[in-house]
């Protein structure tokens, strides 16, 4: 399953690992600001005994809540835990990097050193980052991120002791990453703490490796929960407003009981320091993937076989839902336990086992935590009916699913539709099939052109895009989307649904029929 969200370049989460060299950050103070309107009333007898009843209730005020005198009692206990993680690898040098180092050189009319680095060549990297220690054993966690590529690692301890570090496993999925270390002795550890008892507004407080810094502490509180910042399906992470910078990753925010509540890994940031927003994975998706690297150095998710993307208030009404939610499965990938439980394109997945699923994320989580051979049953709404599939569930294997999706599979799907406000399309002829090296058995029509400002633009329909279905019908000619857009709006709506493939990877659009 996959699901991505569109970033602006400025506000994508950055996981840079910290360099060892000193950085100047950039700090920036965000004030929100509030406008209340004020309305005058008469007080005259008449207007006032025809004035309507005040509606609703103000909040009412509390008492100047107590903020703690300081975190350093805290701080004191946990600190032996926390550890910087030093990584030695080598990085091979592109041909934008050889590049701009000749652009530097020339800019102060310097000629270029002989040994400079050139395309292809390996150059020695060395990086830091934070961990902490989660029992006695030795056992320490980073970020992925952090010791990715690395071919030596190198645990600092809060006393000054290094330590060659062993790599016990890795999940990219979660961006968590788990360390062993050995020591004569038992080293001091910190526990997990209950991440769902967090509320907006408590305290949290993360210690870290900022810029090489170590043992650095910063305190503020919980921003919001659940964040969806485009790093993968399988988690929702915590926003704290404790600054976390380049190097911090990896490090873990606490409550004020002392307690890991999460593992700080990403920040929004427009300059590349911290402005006050940064990402924790919560300590419960943690504890799961540590376990799982612990026994066997790898995660294990379940996998279901189907791409899905999220139900928009304009999809819901084009399938005749009421309210958005659920998932919208745009692809069922052949020989998959969807493709044998009876899953179709265009089915709209409401719950599963009986939970009710808010959006495809919920989804994408369910099915990863479920194991091999355990079976499941999902409620899906199609062409206007509640239907229930079980399936039983297979390991996730990313290469296979990879390699299914270029593989470019063509599963019974419904089809496409007549011709759509502002869209042109045409058949696709043997002349079109070879222009676009699209095989010979696929069927569909493909857009030939899109007006600017369409409603089909705005919706992200492009040149070159093969519409093989509309609504529930498979699209094999232009009649079949004529035929389709027509039973839209005898049917009263103002939008259908389109499947259409782009470089083998399909999505639903919710087009306006007009």
């Amino acid at each position: 399953m996959s699901n991505e969200s569109p970033r602006t370049p400025w506000d994508r989460p950055r996981r840079d690992r910290g360099r060892a060299f000193f950085g100047t950050a950039t700090a920036l103070a965000l004030v929100i600001a509030g406008a209340l309107g004020a309305k005058l009333i008469d007080s005259t007898p008449a207007i006032a005994a025809t004035a309507p009843a005040a509606v609703g209730q103000a909040i009412a005020p509390v008492a100047p809540l107590a903020q703690p005198a300081s975190f350093a009692d805290l701080v004191e206990r946990v600190a032996p835990a926390v550890v910087s993680v030093r990584v030695e690898g080598k990085i091979e040098m592109t041909a934008a990097d050889s590049e701009q180092m000749r652009r530097f050189f020339e800019q102060f009319g310097i000629p270029v050193p002989n040994g400079a680095p050139e395309e292809g060549e390996q150059r020695k990297s060395e990086a830091m980052g934070s961990g902490f220690i989660i029992d006695g054993a030795g056992y320490i966690v980073t970020n992925n991120h952090v010791i990715d590529g690395a071919d030596k690692i190198t645990v600092i301890l809060n006393d000054g002791r290094e330590i060659d570090a062993k790599l016990i496993g890795t999940d990219p999925g979660t961006d968590i990453a788990l360390l062993k270390v050995e020591s004569k002795e038992p080293l001091p550890f910190v526990p997990f703490g209950d991440d769902s008892k967090l509320r907006p507004g408590d305290w949290a407080v993360a210690v870290g490796n900022p810029f090489g810094l170590g043992g650095t502490v910063t305190a503020g509180i919980v921003s919001a929960r659940g964040r969806n910042i485009g790093a993968g399906p399988y988690t929702d992470y915590l926003q704290i407003d404790a600054p976390i910078n380049r190097g911090n990753s990896g490090g873990p925010a606490f409550n004020t009981a002392g307690e890991v509540v999460g593992v700080n890994s990403a920040i929004y940031t427009p300059s590349g320091g911290s402005v006050g927003i940064g990402f924790a994975v919560p300590a419960a998706t943690v504890t799961k993937v540590v376990a799982q690297l612990r026994d066997h150095g790898s995660v294990t998710r379940g996998w279901l076989g189907v791409q899905i993307q999220p139900v928009d208030a304009e999809t819901a009404q084009a399938v005749g839902l009421p309210e958005a939610k659920g998932a919208l499965v745009s692809m069922v990938t052949e020989g998959s336990p969807a493709a044998t439980a009876g899953f179709k394109p265009g089915d709209v997945v409401l719950k599963a086992n009986g939970t009710d699923l808010k959006d495809n994320r919920a989804l994408a989580r369910f099915v990863a935590e479920l194991t091999v051979g355990q079976t499941a049953t999902f409620d899906v709404w199609r062409d206007n009916a509640n239907v229930t599939l079980t399936a039983t569930i297979a390991a996730r294997d990313e290469d296979k699913i990879r390699a299914a999706v270029g593989a470019n599979p063509d599963p019974a799907t419904p089809g496409a539709a007549e011709t759509l406000p502002g869209v042109k399309m045409s058949a696709l002829t043997d002349e079109i099939r070879r222009s676009m090296n699209v095989d010979a058995g696929k069927e569909g029509v493909v857009v030939t052109d899109v007006a600017s400002g369409s409603d089909a633009e705005q919706k992200g329909l492009s040149k070159g895009d093969i519409i093989v279905a509309v609504g529930n019908a498979d699209v094999k000619t232009l009649d079949d989307v004529t035929a389709a857009v027509k039973a839209a709006k005898d049917s009263g709506r103002k939008s259908v649904l389109v499947l259409v493939e782009e470089q083998g990877v399909r999505r639903y659009l919710a087009l306006s029929v007009g």
